[in-house]
Parts: C-alpha cells; structure tokens; sequence
C-alpha cells in the first residue's frame, strides 16, 4: 500500500510508492480489461480552474475504464468561484458527492490548501508553475516501458526549465533511481531555479550539466524530455516573443540523436518539435499520453485502496 493519503507534489512519493504505482500502472496496460470494474460506483470529481484538454480528458477516461463516474467542471467561470465562493468551500462541498477528487488551479498551493478542507483524496493536477505530480508519473511510466529500467540514463530536458513545473518534478523523481546523469538545455533566462536545484541535488552531487545548444548534447542523450516556451507564466509579452523560438527539434537534429533514444514531451506542443519529427518511431509523445492515462488509473485506485484501509 502506498504511504500517501492525497498527491499533491512528486517529492511526497517514496521510490517505493513510485514502483508500486508503476507496476500497477503496466499491469493495466497490458491487460485493461482485468481491471474495468474496479472503481463500481466510486466518484472522480474533477475541478479545473484553469484550461486542460489532456490532463482532465485523461483522467475523466482513466475514472470512467475503471467503472466510476465523474462530476466536475473545466471552467472556473462555471462554478461558484465566481459568485465568491473560497476555494476550501468548494473544495469541501464536491467531497461531500466525490470518493476522490482531481484538481488543476493556477495559484501554487492550492491543491495542499484543499487537501486541509477535503473529505476524500485530493490529487494535484497542476497548481501554477509548481507542480504537476501525476505528469511525472506519466512520464515514468513510459520510460520504464521503452527503456526497461530507470537507472542509469542520460537525460536531457530542453526549453522552459524556470516555469516548466514537468521538468521540476520530473527532475527530482528521476534523481531518486542510480547513475542517472542530467543535461539541463535552455536559454539563460529561462535555465532551473537554484531552489529546485537544491531540492533535487541535496545530497551534493554533481550528476547534472547546464548547457545552452541542443545541438551539442544530442548524440549523448538516451532521453529528451522537451518542453514549450509558456506564454502564460511570462510577464513580458517582449520576453516571450523572443524566447519562444528557442529550441526546435526537427528531423535534422534527429540524425545525430542514439538509435534508442525517446523523445518525450508532456504536451501541448506549439514550435519546439517539428511534426516531420512524429512519424520517427523515437518520438514517443503520442504514446505517452496513453501511458497517462493507465498510470492514472493506478493512482486513483492506489488512492482509494490507502484511504479505505486507513477509514476502516
């Protein structure tokens, strides 16, 4: 059984929950039909204060292939926020109808401010530019299926390493597993905060490098995880004209890439991956979001399973 009660940030996940919820999460890939009554009658509330398509379309998917239903709005203008209604209240009154509840909002700490007021598990579907826990699950679990193992990798995540909350979470779950070595690629403005580096590289070793060109790293890489410039977290739209062309990874660049290596990207995609590039089979994005969907699946039935046995 996993030791968390809500996820609301990948650092709360033990390397053991990670495994435990990966496992689960291959287990429904390769057999989903094993596992398409397993939620009967539970309730996914879904509360997206802010704009989602595939993040709430897959969990909507993962609640509904597990046999439960789902409650929810994608539109803050929708819901009671507008005529006032705090966060908690909300938070609070949708755990009254849900077994379990999703969450996206755009201020950090939301998603631990309703896990205070909520009466079911809260999972973190995004708080700002902070975290994204359940797309680093994604991400894991799509490593683990094309490359087997998750030790022992070179990883090179490119573009938006400030605001890229993906790349933060990721970053940390990856450095749980030995003799991953990272490549962090981004222009200087947009490079990873000192705080995360602390968060990430705590225990003081050096197995990352910061570079600026793509092109110099691209044949040491067995994973790219790259990432869009956001316009959204910029507050400069002069800033974000300029940047926002950065990095483009086309068939070019892919020629000096390994034969194995995958090419991963948490998606939406606007100019940093040229669509000549998604008939290579190493661009592995499209099949990522599936993946997405069965790891979710894993986590809201691990979800469930905890708080059950801890209610009992």
């Amino acid at each position: 059984m996993i030791s968390i009660k809500n996820l609301l940030n990948s650092f709360d996940l033990t390397k053991e929950d990670l495994l435990e919820i990966i496992d689960l999460g291959n287990a429904i890939y390769k057999s989903p039909d094993d596992f398409s009554h397993c939620a009967d009658g539970k309730i996914l509330g879904t509360l997206f204060f802010e704009p989602s398509t595939r993040t709430r379309l897959s969990f909507e998917s993962a609640m509904l292939r597990l046999g439960g239903s789902v409650v929810g709005f994608s539109d803050a203008g929708v819901s009671s926020s507008t005529k006032g209604e705090s966060l908690a209240d909300t938070v609070r009154t949708v755990s009254q109808y849900a077994d379990i509840i999703a969450m996206r909002h755009p201020q950090e700490g939301a998603a631990f401010l309703a896990s205070k007021t909520a009466d079911c598990p809260i999972i973190n579907a995004g708080d700002g530019g902070h975290q994204h826990p359940t797309q680093t699950l994604t991400d894991i679990l799509t490593i683990s299926n094309y490359k087997k193992d998750l030790s022992g990798h070179v990883i090179g995540l490119c573009g938006d390493l400030k605001y890229g909350r993906t790349v933060h979470s990721l970053l940390k779950v990856m450095s749980m597993f030995p003799d991953n070595k990272f490549i962090l690629i981004s222009p200087e403005e947009l490079k990873l905060p000192e705080y995360v580096k602390k968060e990430v590289f705590a225990d003081g070793t050096n197995n990352f490098e910061e570079v600026r060109s793509l092109d110099d790293v691209m044949d040491q890489l067995d994973i790219l995880y790259m990432t869009r410039i956001q316009k959204e977290r910029f507050f400069s739209q002069a800033q974000y004209t300029r940047l926002k062309d950065s990095y483009l990874l086309d068939k070019e660049k892919m020629q000096a890439a390994k034969d194995d290596c995958i090419v991963l990207h948490p998606l939406p995609r606007v100019t940093e991956i040229a669509t000549e590039v998604d008939s290579d089979p190493r661009a592995v994005y499209f099949k990522q979001v599936k993946f997405g969907m069965y790891v979710r699946m894993a986590l809201i039935l691990k979800l469930l399973e905890a708080n059950n046995d801890r209610n009992n």
